[in-house]
């Protein structure tokens, strides 16, 4: 492997643009929450962990950022959860995040799931085909609908954050998670990845951006995790800069036009080199040329 092979140049990516204004009033909130807040209270913050490991009496010790239930973890380990039992959960955890009775302070807590088909894991939501299944339909429309309908289940579950949608583009059936990508092709993702945004966050700009009906949605993973060689699962993409800028980045400019507030990144590799430790992809191109101001998982 040469430096050649991991050189990236963030002037030859495609642009995005945030689509939402600098708040002064919402930075000043936070410089002065911040001020108040010890060094265990902002490390927390950056520490998310699984239902499965963590109660919400550990919550009001550790005051972490954000919690998650993984594809296996359900209130009390139960697999068929109910709607009720997701809400009750989630509410005990909120309540813990928010309790200052300890001096410590409150912070509305992120509460994510893998709501990747319609909320999945919850007994009676409605289930919608897998991603390949829609990108078949060649409607965005639909998508936008689909991400609507997701999103006014989770919320009603108490949960404010779906690690959704899916930008792979499979390139390797032998992948076996090729089904969570739209299609292979580059410009059916780049067309779906803002209308599912939209649908799950609402339009930026909107009143109904990111209200009572809508979550926190994200793109996943950063970057190629469908271009692995052989379609290994957390493998190594060996493709070109320009595979990778061309192919597998497609869907990241619109979702961050459309103001996608979470990206994910890959567990996977580019050219030997781990995605979660490449500053330059990372920071050089999603952060600085695609312009994407929110926070990277």
């Amino acid at each position: 492997m040469t430096a050649a092979d991991t050189a990236v140049h963030p002037e030859q990516w495609p642009a995005a643009h945030w689509p939402l204004p600098r708040d002064a009033a919402l930075e000043q909130r936070v410089a002065a929450l911040m001020a108040k807040m010890s060094v265990e209270e902002k490390v927390g913050q950056l520490i998310q962990a699984d239902i499965s490991a963590i109660t919400p009496d550990d919550l009001r010790t550790y005051r972490l950022g954000s919690i998650l239930a993984g594809g296996n973890s359900k209130p009390e380990g139960k697999t068929t959860a109910t709607a009720a039992q997701w809400k009750a959960l989630a509410d005990a955890f909120y309540r813990a995040a928010m309790d200052t009775s300890d001096g410590r302070q409150a912070i509305p807590l992120l509460i994510g799931i893998d709501a990747v088909h319609g909320h999945n894991n919850t007994v009676g939501a409605t289930l919608f085909p897998q991603n390949s299944a829609l990108g078949a339909t060649r409607d965005p429309q639909l998508i936008r609908d689909i991400g609507a309908a997701t999103a006014a289940e989770v919320r009603a579950t108490g949960i404010n954050w779906t690690f959704a949608p899916t930008l792979a583009v499979p390139q390797d059936l032998r992948w076996g998670r090729a089904y969570e990508g739209y299609a292979q092709d580059p410009k059916v993702v780049a067309q779906y990845a803002a209308a599912m945004i939209e649908g799950l966050q609402g339009k930026a700009g909107t009143p109904h951006f990111l209200d009572a009906s809508h979550v926190v949605a994200s793109a996943k993973h950063f970057l190629a995790d469908g271009g692995t060689k052989d379609g290994k699962d957390q493998g190594d993409a060996q493709v070109s800069e320009a595979g990778l800028r061309e192919v597998h980045a497609a869907g990241y400019p619109p979702a961050i036009d459309a103001g996608v507030q979470t990206v994910m990144a890959s567990f996977s590799s580019w050219n030997g080199q781990k995605m979660h430790g490449n500053k330059a992809l990372l920071t050089g191109v999603l952060k600085g040329r695609m312009d994407f101001q929110g926070f990277v998982v």
